[in-house]
């Protein structure tokens, strides 16, 4: 029997501590804002690993830090701040970024959101690091009237784009925070402005200065592992059938 598409897709968790979370999510997407912002986050709120998500589609590579494996797709908690992070290294194939938004989310109804946050880049011609904020209900935006802009008209792509829209139809509480970002290199002040709104309107007390200091070698940190992970994507493989 052929393979159901949500086999190609499964969420792991390994330990939970977190009840009823503020649930943020960043892909790799434009000026990799949202692996910048979540990342940062992760490091300021001393976040543990507490699962996965896995996938045969994913590309065929291990992400290395500190000479430790880790899985491309993690998932991350605070529960004394009652956060997680999905968080991903790797680019998400448009054939299977449905199901992988699809499964988050799936997953996420499980453990009862207060919120979900997905983070990604908004492509301009400017100089400007402008913030803008889309809402699956109009009652997800108020917290961000005073803050950030509304994103009027658009598209929301990838993986985001999913998540908010499955938010939308099974109601839970969801917001995508964008920032303006020139083009596909990592933009650490675009991240640290978005980071700048999402701690005024949240009350959370982190230090956005780092963030700005490190951007040059943020820039160049994340250029690498967007390089390395391209030319792992390129390699000639075995070809994965949808239905195996």
């Amino acid at each position: 029997m052929p393979d159901k598409m949500e086999d190609f897709v499964k969420v792991v968790i390994e330990k939970l501590e977190c009840k009823n979370p503020i649930i943020i999510c960043g892909f790799p997407g434009m000026g990799l804002v949202g692996n910048i912002v979540s990342q940062f986050l992760m490091d300021q709120f001393n976040m543990t690993n507490c699962g996965y998500v896995e996938s045969r589609l994913f590309p065929p590579v291990a992400i290395v830090y500190g000479g430790l494996v880790k899985n491309p797709v993690r998932i991350y908690e605070n529960a004394e701040q009652e956060i997680m992070i999905v968080f991903s290294d790797i680019p998400i194939d448009p054939v299977i970024s449905g199901e992988v938004g699809r499964s988050i989310i799936k997953w996420a109804d499980t453990v009862k959101p207060k919120e979900v946050i997905t983070i990604a880049g908004l492509a301009t011609t400017g100089e400007e690091h402008r913030v803008f904020a889309a809402g699956a209900t109009q009652d997800d935006l108020v917290k961000f009237k005073d803050d950030a802009l509304l994103f009027e008209v658009g598209t929301i792509s990838g993986v985001p784009g999913v998540i908010m829209n499955e938010c939308r139809n099974h109601y839970i509480p969801a917001v995508c925070i964008l920032g303006e970002t020139r083009g596909a290199n990592p933009d650490p002040r675009s991240s640290a402005e978005l980071v700048k709104v999402l701690a005024k309107v949240y009350g959370w007390k982190i230090n956005v200065d780092i963030l700005i200091k490190e951007a040059d070698q943020i820039e160049q940190m994340m250029h690498k592992l967007s390089e390395q992970v391209g030319e792992a994507e390129a390699k000639p493989s075995k070809d994965y059938s949808m239905y195996g």
